[in-house]
């Protein structure tokens, strides 16, 4: 059974394979819903699609194991380029595009490392490119 480390949080989760990203994180009790840089995590806690991918508020990092999640879906790519209705998504997609997902399109098919509410990098390299 593949196991979900969830960096931030200092948990390991073990799931069954194909879990949904967001549900077994919801369970184990790891807020996917960060808000702006952490601004905004309690209502959006909430306030939220209740995964089906058109918030996009559950963005996470999976800095181990990519290869190990589903492919990214429709949703997911629109979500990212799509600034409409939350620009929050895709301004933390840029600098990530290898490694950002949403927890609520991710199936689980072994082991990972998440980061949970990544911050927007405003004065990276590459966000006014």
């Amino acid at each position: 059974m593949p196991i979900i480390t969830f960096v931030n949080e200092k948990k390991e989760i073990q799931v069954p394979d194909g879990a949904n990203l967001r549900q077994e994180a919801r369970r184990a009790g790891v807020n996917v819903y960060s808000g702006f840089n952490g601004i905004g995590a309690s209502i959006n806690k909430y306030i939220n699609c209740y995964g089906l991918g058109l918030c996009g508020t559950c963005r996470v990092l999976i800095t181990k194991g990519m290869e190990n999640a589903s492919p990214i879906s429709a949703m997911e790519k629109f979500k990212f380029h799509v600034p409409v209705p939350d620009p929050l998504p895709c301004m933390a997609y840029i600098g990530h595009e290898d490694t950002m997902r949403l927890a609520c399109c991710v199936k689980v098919h072994g082991d990972m490392n998440v980061v949970t509410g990544p911050e927007l990098d405003l004065y990276g390299e590459n966000f006014f490119s």
